[in-house]
């Protein structure tokens, strides 16, 4: 629809798959096949409820009747009772024992935590593909020697390769957490209006076991190990500040990322993806912004504020259960999880194709190089023949003078030429020329690269190998 508003997570940045797992189709179907895995469970533990009537609910979880819950809603102004009617119409032999026992957390509340766990994998998935990307550049790029930079100043050299092992280490600590929080994830289960099981002990007699098995039942059904052990209405509200927090761990990843990339596009030396026919800007037709990661910012910083909401949500639940939480809810969770998928998205997209330009590089670093070599041209001064307070001092002066022609006058930096031809340092050019390989100053990055993807990355890679995709659609 083009008038009214549609929000841009949907038409603009996260993926169908993501958008399905929020959509109304999948909520209203898990909400049926919860009513059906619990009529099922009750079957089996003795309640008097008939195969033909749990093959009718089956054979219509996928067919939901909106007209006729829409229609019920605006009636009785409830969602669950209006869905429970909806399916009573098309399954009238089960109609009187659907949602038997339960409350509306039974269905809204394990449906949150079921999305939100398939949701999560989906994001998993992502990272994956991430961390694969980045590994490979990693290991292509572990030996190109670049500048180090510490308060955004040229500090020791590194090498490309390096930097990214800083990219993937943080996604690494990123997917620790993430899998944590899948292992960890339990339904909400079958616990009744205020969490105490009561409606469950008068169907079941007060027979305390059946109680117990009908919650471990519908667990399993619905893929989980387990329920929580006690809930008041509703699952603790700290699993949706825990699962967005996690979130937020993520987009700050790829903020720092992004954040990079954008940076280095300003210094030419890497740029992301830039399409053939794609425009800069509009009235400069030379520029090649980095859109891609200015949108990854953009994007992450909205994730990393909406964590804030579940968490004041966690915090403002009174007793059993309060429901200032549900339209904040609905709102904050989904979008997290849709703009997450949008940052992963634009991820794997700029990890697969950046471009790097090693000439630039290499000159920032010949600029930069004489300074951060005057150490060791003094070593070799010291071996020539020579007094190392008297080159430090030497040096110095140079230093400052060569500092001088590049910042005052936008010359090049001379201070080799100086040195060669001060004769107190008494080191000729081809001397000087092995001194400033910058192969030298790069310790051990390359073997830490190397050291990294064996032991840390390519267990993951391995280990999730069936998870990687590298094709994503970028809409805009």
């Amino acid at each position: 629809m083009r008038d009214s508003y549609n929000t841009p997570l949907n038409s603009r940045y996260s993926s169908k798959e993501m958008s399905y797992l929020f959509s109304d189709d999948k909520k209203f179907t898990t909400w049926r096949k919860l009513w059906t895995a619990l009529a099922e469970a009750e079957q089996e533990l003795g309640l008097n409820i008939s195969d033909e009537q749990i093959s009718e609910l089956r054979n219509n979880i996928h067919n939901i009747n909106y007209e006729d819950a829409e229609k019920k809603e605006k009636e009785i102004r409830h969602d669950v009772m209006s869905h429970v009617y909806a399916y009573g119409l098309q399954c009238p032999k089960a109609k009187k024992i659907i949602h038997l026992g339960a409350t509306s957390c039974f269905v809204g509340d394990n449906t949150d935590i079921i999305i939100m766990k398939e949701a999560l994998l989906l994001i998993k998935k992502k990272l994956i593909s991430v961390i694969y990307q980045l590994s490979t550049f990693a290991e292509k790029y572990k030996n190109l020697p670049t500048l180090g930079y510490t308060h955004y100043q040229p500090a020791q050299l590194t090498t490309v390769g390096k930097r990214v092992t800083l990219w993937i280490q943080d996604l690494i600590i990123d997917l620790e957490n993430l899998d944590f929080v899948i292992e960890k994830l339990k339904l909400r289960g079958v616990k009744g209006t205020t969490g105490t099981q009561a409606s469950f002990m008068n169907l079941f007699n007060n027979d305390e076991d059946k109680v117990r098995a009908l919650d471990q039942k519908v667990a399993r059904k619905m893929g989980f190990e387990s329920s929580y052990y006690v809930t008041g209405q509703t699952y603790p509200r700290k699993i949706d500040s825990i699962i967005l927090n996690t979130l937020s761990e993520i987009a700050q990843s790829a903020y720092k990322f992004s954040n990079d990339i954008r940076l280095l596009q300003s210094m030419k030396e890497i740029e992301e993806p830039f399409e053939k026919n794609q425009v800069g800007s509009s009235a400069m037709a030379y520029k090649r912004n980095p859109m891609r990661s200015e949108r990854i910012s953009a994007l992450a910083r909205y994730i990393v504020v909406n964590s804030l909401n579940p968490a004041i949500t966690a915090s403002t639940q009174w007793f059993e259960r309060t429901l200032d939480d549900s339209a904040n809810k609905r709102i904050s969770v989904s979008e997290a999880f849709l703009a997450l998928d949008g940052v992963l998205n634009l991820y794997i997209n700029i990890s697969s194709n950046m471009v790097v330009y090693d000439k630039v590089i290499a000159s920032h670093v010949q600029n930069e190089l004489p300074f951060m070599a005057t150490e060791n041209i003094i070593m070799e001064g010291v071996k020539a023949g020579g007094d190392r307070q008297e080159l430090h001092e030497a040096i110095r002066v140079h230093s400052m003078a060569a500092a001088n022609e590049v910042k005052v006058y936008g010359r090049n930096n001379d201070l080799l030429d100086r040195i060669v031809k001060d004769t107190i340092f008494n080191i000729d050019k081809a001397t000087l020329d092995k001194i400033m390989d910058p192969v030298n100053f790069i310790g051990r990055a390359p073997s830490q690269v190397d050291d990294f993807l064996r032991d840390c990355v390519y267990p993951i890679i391995e280990e999730n190998k069936s998870l990687i995709n590298t094709e994503v659609n970028i809409n805009v």
